[in-house]
């Protein structure tokens, strides 16, 4: 490197010194290029061929439909079987404490604000199949947001404190996604307007924030919270379900789910909605009863429903007696 302040007789000599050193590098064997057997070439495009990629201009953008991949799980669901879920109980926890009170009240209260602005009227006849996913789907939209926000504030809780979260994060983060599952498929059946979403985003805008504030403060009283919830879902789809059944909504009795819901659930191509709704009152019953277990324990303690039972060795049999054993006599 020459400093600022140098002569030029210094400069020509240290470019005379450093001449052989650059002939030396020029003349190093060069990499050998490999031009028959490329094994990334079939899964990998070279820098070099960006210029072959046609570009697509911004009319077909605007005409070319978008043609999406086939849909795939992502966390596995185990599937259910439609003659034990047929009768799902509706249990109710009964409140014991401050907490589970005011975790009531607050599901009351929301349950009545949303029935008397959506127009709810309940199992009789009074709802069609589109107020029937109306309401699927904006409940759905906000059933998903306790699980993940639960599951964030404890996976960032376990990395401040590098600690071990005892199994609760990967149960939240399903329920979460299993919510999420329950969202796209009914949206399968119909598509909400620009209004509709419109209310979806100022009702996950505020539920969200107060949740989260709420879960750093007292977590069982949240997680009480969607157990309640939860219960409220059970008795939504079990109204749902009594319509169908009385012949209120004649088409669902016939009308196959979408392909999504099948895949997910692994249902028969013969099924029907009905099979479908009863799967997702039975994730509803699953979620009601996880979140009012985890109201239950502290928050360090193990997650029940990610212990993995392993079958008790069986008993070796016993090692044969040794008067079994046929004695030699010496002769």
């Amino acid at each position: 490197m020459l400093l600022p302040c140098a002569s030029p007789t210094v400069a020509r000599r240290a470019l005379l010194t450093l001449a052989p050193s650059a002939r030396a590098f020029s003349a190093m064997p060069k990499p050998l290029v490999q031009t028959e057997s490329k094994p990334f070439s079939t899964a990998v495009a070279s820098l070099a061929d960006v210029s072959n990629i046609p570009q697509t201009t911004r009319q077909e953008k605007k005409t070319t439909p978008v043609v999406c991949p086939d849909w795939e799980k992502t966390i596995p669901h185990a599937g259910y079987d439609l003659t034990f879920i047929s009768d799902i109980e509706q249990t109710h926890h009964k409140p014991t404490k401050t907490q589970d009170r005011l975790a009531l009240f607050a599901v009351k209260m929301m349950r009545s604000g949303f029935d008397l602005l959506s127009g709810y009227r309940g199992p009789g006849g009074g709802m069609t199949e589109r107020d029937w996913l109306n309401r699927c789907v904006f409940l759905e939209t906000v059933a998903g947001v306790p699980g993940m926000v639960a599951g964030m504030a404890r996976h960032l809780r376990s990395l401040r404190g590098m600690r071990r979260d005892y199994g609760w994060i990967h149960t939240l983060l399903e329920e979460a996604e299993n919510e999420r599952m329950h969202l796209l498929i009914f949206v399968k059946m119909r598509r909400p307007g620009w209004l509709f979403r419109l209310g979806v985003l100022g009702a996950q805008g505020v539920f969200f924030n107060i949740f989260f504030l709420t879960y750093l403060i007292t977590p069982r009283t949240c997680h009480r919270f969607v157990g309640y919830l939860e219960e409220e879902a059970v008795k939504t789809y079990t109204g749902l379900l009594k319509d169908i059944e009385d012949g209120h909504l004649p088409a669902w009795k016939t009308q196959r789910p979408p392909k999504i819901a099948r895949t997910y659930y692994g249902l028969a191509d013969d099924s029907t909605v009905v099979d479908l709704i009863q799967c997702v009152r039975a994730d509803e019953a699953n979620h009601r009863d996880v979140n009012h277990t985890f109201a239950g324990l502290q928050e360090s303690e193990v997650n029940p429903y990610a212990v993995v039972q392993t079958p008790a060795p069986s008993p070796s049999p016993p090692p044969p007696s040794s008067s079994s054993s046929p004695s030699t006599v010496s002769m």
